[in-house]
């Protein structure tokens, strides 16, 4: 029997896992036994589970509905929420490593649990009520929930405090108007944490349920990455939301920064992931594929990309042990969660980019995953804070001196 292409192409892409991890300077010896029982958990979870279906489903631009039950089974969602929330329990050393890994399978699926558990569960068990706490945490933890958060605007980006999306005092409830974009898990979400302006102009967070009238979420269409992730906006228009949704534990832009940091600290690890993921396809690749009869590998120029490839990597895994230990003590600055971030997304983007070139034609083919994690890393480098602003972020906390003014 002759096979089709594209019949050719999803067999293919079901094709066994091959990843191996590398871990140069032995990191995992600064690990514990429960640090690396979760990582190989989720990498499991991986493999078993995404690894076979996420090409297909980034080339249909369709996030994969089907992984959230087993990702609220393996703790991915706000691993840090105690067990009494229905989260794991666990510490952010533990959550940084599931990131990696659920990002060495797609940047989208790590997206979805990142703002499930940073943006949405963070921000409800760091700034919310008791019953607050009770009623969304453990539906959020299992996955029967799914979360969204909204603080970007169409016009406001970087510079969230220009935000307008405001709401007013009724009494017993208020009126939230405006919108929000590019909020990954907006089309599915049953709540969205909400930052808005009040009538005195502060910053404050609501919860806004699905099924709220005048509360509607369409979709981002024709992205070009992270198209295994579902995006959209958050449009309220004269939304009436009891006040009783309010966190009551902040105001200011302190809180959605706060949740940010979060965020951050987790994409930080995350892209260690997709480099590794790159890495390995590369190496791997260029062991079998002769060239001037023999393996692309022997050539020098090779070499240079893949010794460079691990080098960066290594140094990122170190600052991440590093920034994890810090988190853990409740001493990580929001300068170096920020630093972090910035180096380690452009360390992965470059890693991505050279893999590529070591696949030659063949990597940017969805046979292989390095043109995917190339386009989604390209958003990843934005989001959560740009390139440009995390360096700037760095030349304020070093000077003392803001560009921002």
């Amino acid at each position: 029997m002759q096979l089709s292409a594209y019949s050719y192409f999803l067999i293919h892409s079901m094709a066994a896992d091959l990843f191996q991890a590398p871990d140069y300077f032995n990191v995992d010896d600064l690990l514990t036994d429960e640090h690396k029982l979760v990582r190989d958990t989720t990498r499991a979870f991986i493999k078993k589970e995404v690894s076979p279906i996420i090409e297909d489903y980034a080339q249909r631009a369709e996030f994969p509905k089907q992984l959230i039950k087993g990702l609220g089974e393996i703790g991915a969602f706000g691993p840090f929420v105690p067990h009494e929330y229905g989260g794991a329990g666990l510490d952010y050393m533990s959550y940084g490593l599931m990131m990696q890994e659920l990002e060495r399978g797609d940047s989208g699926i790590r997206s979805t649990a990142s703002v499930q558990g940073s943006l949405v569960m963070f921000p409800i068990y760091t700034f919310g009520s008791e019953a607050q706490k009770k009623k969304y945490l453990p539906k959020l933890a299992s996955g029967e929930w799914m979360g969204c958060f909204g603080l970007t605007e169409p016009d406001h980006g970087s510079n969230p405090n220009g935000m307008i999306t405001n709401f007013k005092d009724k009494g017993d409830h208020v009126i939230l108007n405006g919108a929000k974009m590019w909020i990954s898990n907006a089309p599915f979400a049953d709540i969205a944490v909400v930052w808005a302006k009040n009538e005195q102009g502060e910053v404050q967070g609501l919860i806004v349920e699905r099924g709220m009238k005048g509360f509607t979420t369409p979709k981002t269409h024709n992205k070009w990455s992270l198209r295994a992730s579902a995006t959209g906006e958050l449009v309220f228009d004269n939304v009436k939301v009891p006040k009783e949704n309010i966190l009551p534990g902040v105001k200011g832009l302190k809180g959605p920064l706060n949740c940010l940091n979060s965020a951050r600290f987790g994409i930080a690890w995350g892209v260690i992931g997709a480099a590794m993921d790159c890495y390995d396809s590369a190496l791997r690749y260029s062991k079998e594929r002769i060239q001037f009869g023999k393996p692309i590998a022997a050539f020098q120029l090779t070499q240079k990309k893949l010794a460079e490839m691990i080098t960066e990597i290594t140094k990122a895994q170190l600052l991440c042990w590093r920034l994890g230990v810090l988190r853990n003590e409740h001493r990580a600055t929001p300068q170096q969660i920020s630093m972090a971030k910035r180096n380690n997304v452009n360390m992965a983007i470059q890693i991505a980019r050279e893999a590529r070139q070591i696949h030659g034609a063949m990597g940017i083919t969805g046979e292989y995953s390095i043109m995917r994690h190339s386009m989604n890393l390209e958003s990843v480098i934005t989001y959560e804070g740009t390139h440009d602003i995390h360096l700037l972020i760095t030349g304020y906390d070093v000077t003392g001196i803001s560009a921002f003014e």
